[in-house]
């Protein structure tokens, strides 16, 4: 199947959360710590993979649910970055997660449940997603399940779409992603320690994690894309392998790193771009990600420059990798 070339993206967040940062010089288990400076904003998968989607020029539509009791800070960004909301707002209040940074550099992630999705909140959801494939392309479904919606669920949709002939780029780990590899995602990203979730062994090596994907192959997903952090990106499509290697970045925050190189595959494809700019592009996007707070295109020219230092080239099943 092929497209024409689209800035039209729908980007799913099931169970966004408000990201609370703290730092702090240590973490006093068990009695008082004292926060020197704290961050609060809207986040979530698909959240993230929308701004970066909207500073690249793309219309994006977001959808997901939210909690009625603090929709504010969500309302706020999507009204900053310009993207059209199709969230659906369900009792409860969106969930919290925690990250507390040590002067050291410990992170410590607490993560609170989110919302209790209702079936009349699933069917609102399903009318506004399916409503939503009548003029849309591109569907990006990124991120955990909140309770109330089952793997199995998720899968369906991504089955339905695929039926419809859509590009679903789907993104998740653990159970949601055992179920929805085998609903026809056009594009999955594991990265390596999801990849080796998924098979059942620890992956060391580009090589192994190469053949790991290798086995999902014959699963009718067109492309496996695999992030190694450092050690680059790995495309499997069509029976063709690519991997990129990003120059040494310094790593300012891994956060978001990995829904940036989503966002970067997305609109790659969306501007029909060259397989091997098209890889390049994402991955130096990616790069780029780890060198700031927070997620966006924050430098044009930088990203020029990571660009012109991604190399891209062409892997066979048992060529050897480099180690991790």
């Amino acid at each position: 199947m092929s497209l024409a070339k689209t800035n039209r993206v729908v980007t799913i967040t099931l169970n966004p959360a408000l990201d609370l940062t703290g730092s702090l010089e240590t973490l006093n288990l068990g009695s008082v710590s004292l926060v020197k400076q704290s961050n609060l904003h809207a986040a979530g998968k698909g959240v993230n993979v929308a701004k970066v989607l909207s500073d690249l020029g793309a219309d994006v539509t977001v959808t997901g649910f939210l909690g009625k009791d603090n929709p504010e800070l969500f309302h706020q960004l999507f009204d900053e970055i310009g993207v059209n909301n199709q969230f659906i707002e369900v009792d409860g209040a969106t969930r919290i997660n925690v990250k507390l940074v040590e002067a050291n550099g410990e992170v410590s992630d607490i993560n609170f449940p989110g919302v209790q999705v209702t079936p009349q909140d699933v069917a609102r959801f399903e009318e506004t997603l399916f409503r939503l494939a009548e003029n849309h392309d591109y569907f990006v479904v990124a991120g955990s399940l909140p309770g109330g919606v089952t793997p199995e669920q998720c899968a369906d949709w991504i089955e339905r779409l695929h039926q419809q002939g859509k590009r679903v780029l789907f993104d998740s780990s653990k159970a949601a992603l055992r179920s929805g590899i085998d609903a026809h995602p056009w594009l999955i990203k594991p990265n390596d320690e999801e990849l080796g979730d998924f098979v059942g062994r620890h992956l060391e090596t580009a090589e192994q994690c190469q053949q790991a994907a290798q086995t999902l192959s014959n699963k009718g997903i067109e492309n496996i894309v695999v992030s190694m952090g450092a050690n680059g990106v790995m495309w499997l499509n069509q029976g063709e392998w690519l991997r990129a290697q990003p120059p040494k970045m310094n790593v300012v925050s891994t956060v978001g790193a990995g829904d940036t190189l989503v966002a970067g595959l997305c609109w790659g494809h969306m501007q029909v771009m060259p397989k091997n700019d098209l890889l390049r592009f994402a991955t130096a996007l990616s790069a780029l990600a780890v060198s700031q707070v927070g997620v966006g295109l924050t430098s044009e020219e930088q990203l020029e420059n990571i660009k012109l230092q991604t190399e891209v080239s062409e892997l066979y099943p048992n060529t050897h990798l480099d180690k991790h």
